[in-house]
């Protein structure tokens, strides 16, 4: 994936919420999941717990939501957005640092997660603020279509 290594987004104004997050695209679709109780998809991922490094906590997110087991030799840096937090107080930010890496296993709902969807720039009213902003920049960089 070819995607323009630079930070889309607002300055952080009040609580900074910090995530990383797996781009996978497939068949002109990127992999999404919704938590328990949350109408909005989002990419796979989840924040950090202390002295994991971003890429750490991406193989560790993504085989507790999905049980797909990313190898850490092909995780590079995408994109990074910020964007007003989902549910939370106003001047909440969340920065995702977006990721693509190979895995294998198929993706299927764990943990907190709800279910899985294979979405795209058409479906921006069901994804998180940050992830309709990382499909637009995936359409900029050519790399989805908008419907």
């Amino acid at each position: 994936m070819d995607v323009e290594q630079r930070t889309v987004g607002p300055a952080p104004v009040g609580k900074l919420i910090e995530k990383v997050a797996w781009i996978r695209l497939e068949n002109g679709r990127v992999l999404t999941a919704r938590s328990h109780g949350k109408p909005a998809f989002y990419l796979p991922g989840g924040k950090p717990e202390a002295g994991e490094s971003p890429q750490e906590a991406l193989v560790r997110e993504v085989t507790e939501e999905l049980g797909v087991t990313l190898d850490p030799a092909t995780i590079a840096h995408a994109v990074t957005v910020e964007a007003a937090a989902d549910g939370k107080a106003a001047g909440t930010v969340v920065r995702m640092v977006c990721f693509t890496a190979e895995g294998w296993g198929v993706p299927a709902p764990a943990a907190e997660i709800a279910e899985v969807a294979w979405l795209g720039p058409e479906d921006r009213d069901r994804v998180s603020a940050a992830t309709a902003m990382v499909l637009d920049e995936l359409v900029s960089a050519g790399l989805l279509s908008r419907a």
